[in-house]
């Protein structure tokens, strides 16, 4: 289970799922472009104007797009139908657990202790310092999607009770929590692009750390001002409590906060241990390192903290085995909307990976090279253009790696270099989340929020942590050799 044997399984992966149907379409290069820019316009059009569903929106967007590619009917079809089976299987599990996970924690009583103590030892104009900390704490170790459906409850219920603008408390979170899928390690972007390069795992978290931190702070508590001013929208009505619904809570039975605590933070654990051990005993097939890298997949982290949470928060909350029951299946439909959404969004994502349009970008750019500062920025300028194109972070990073792989050889970087590199890859992998991207959905109908909401606090959010992280990776540059 060592860190080579994570970074093959996530590369096997990324090119089965990146990997161009045959026979690929044969269509020059600016059909591609075209297509692309269409089938955003379509979808965009279609929700906004028409206000068709976004899950009809997202599969009418993808098939023009394919079709307008050169992709046949049969390709295209295919290609969304795969990228939303692949996308359900991963992002979709995890999406369900943590709901689940969310309404056993509301109504229990856990997320009340939880708010209520947050609350109690932070002044309201510290909320979102607090809140920008335990995203990147729960960043940490675990992918996006696992850390926003953990959180969710958190923001609603911190935004509810501390009556701030719920843009002041959920922008904080989610910079904490993107900016350090983004930079890194132990997320597979960051670790497959480490060993692409050639860079050194131990500068890479090090510089991760310097660049992070000022990003996480200006994306979060600083933009969440102006973010508070451009959306203004209510709370959403998700997560009530019995608090919330101004029952009298005084003498009810609540999980302690060490208790409802440990339920939200079993799975970080669980996931950072994996990757500690990944990193401290490579090559090891021990029986213990087997168990350990086993639990500490998203998947198995997430049911563990969910049937843990069922004894531990129900048991603290006095719920019964029927109350329990109602409570796991009542947390199942209002998502099913949700769920369908990003399905089709990672649908619509891999019919742009099927159509090439990834591969024509970034190859037209992969023949430059320069001083550092210019292939630094060259870096992130092929993992932006593939992000925008693919919607996928972790196939931006991992592509561009790819790319950039023959250029590191060529300019013989030193190991801080080649750290920079994969740092620089990293920031531009998070710019312009839009509508190819399963997060953006996930944001918008998690936070009640239109399109252009999105546009206006997630997707400029993300920008801020792209750009700012770049100039970060460019300051350090100069004083590495």
């Amino acid at each position: 289970m060592a860190m080579h044997s994570t970074i093959d399984d996530v590369r096997t992966l990324l090119l089965r799922a990146t990997e161009p149907l045959p026979p690929t379409t044969t269509a020059p290069e600016w059909q591609l472009i075209v297509a692309a820019l269409i089938g955003i316009t379509v979808i965009v059009v279609l929700i906004t104007w028409l206000k068709l569903h976004p899950f009809i929106s997202l599969m009418i967007g993808g098939l023009v797009t394919g079709l307008a590619a050169g992709m046949s009917a049969t390709q295209t079809i295919t290609s969304f139908s795969t990228g939303f089976g692949n996308t359900m299987a991963g992002v979709g599990v995890l999406v369900a657990l943590g709901a689940i996970f969310g309404k056993l924690l509301a109504d229990s009583g856990g997320a009340d202790r939880i708010v209520d103590t947050l609350i109690a030892r932070s002044s309201v104009q510290s909320l979102p310092w607090v809140m920008a900390f335990v995203g990147a704490l729960i960043g940490l170790p675990m992918f996006f999607e696992v850390g926003l459906v953990l959180l969710v409850p958190v923001i609603i219920l911190v935004a509810r009770r501390s009556g701030l603008p719920l843009m002041r408390i959920a922008i904080p979170t989610l910079a904490g929590l993107s900016a350090m899928h983004g930079l890194v390690p132990p997320h597979p972007g960051p670790l497959a692009a480490i060993d692409l390069v050639q860079a050194d795992l131990g500068t890479t978290l090090l510089f991760g750390f310097i660049v992070a931190i000022p990003t996480v702070i200006i994306a979060g508590p600083v933009f969440s001002r102006l973010a508070a001013r451009w959306v203004k929208v209510p709370v959403p009505a998700l997560y009530v409590t019995a608090e919330d619904r101004g029952e009298d809570v005084e003498h009810k039975p609540r999980p302690s906060f060490g208790a409802a605590l440990f339920s939200i933070l079993l799975p970080v654990v669980l996931m950072l241990v994996a990757s500690i051990a990944d990193i401290v005993a490579p090559a090891s097939t021990d029986v213990w390192a087997v168990v350990v890298d086993f639990l500490g997949k998203p998947v198995i982290a997430l049911l563990i903290a969910v049937i843990v949470g069922m004894f531990v928060l129900g048991r603290g909350g006095r719920m019964g085995l029927r109350q329990v029951a109602d409570s796991v299946g009542s947390a199942l439909p209002p998502i099913a909307g949700i769920l369908l959404i990003v399905g089709a969004g990672g649908g619509f994502k891999q019919v742009l990976v099927d159509s090439t349009i990834g591969a024509v970008i970034a190859e037209a750019i992969s023949g430059f090279g320069g001083s550092l500062a210019v292939v630094l920025f060259l870096a992130w300028l092929v993992a932006v253009l593939i992000r925008v194109a693919t919607g996928s972070a972790t196939v931006a990073t991992i592509t561009a790696a790819g790319i950039l792989q023959p250029l590191v050889a060529d300019l013989d970087m030193s190991t801080g270099a080649a750290s920079l590199l994969v740092l620089a890859i990293g920031s531009g992998s998070v710019f312009l989340s839009h509508v190819n991207d399963a997060g953006f959905w996930l944001i918008k109908e998690y936070f009640g929020l239109t399109i252009g909401q999105t546009l206006k606090s997630w997707t400029v959010m993300e920008c801020i942590i792209s750009i700012v992280g770049l100039a970060g990776v460019l300051a350090i540059s100069p004083f590495v050799g």
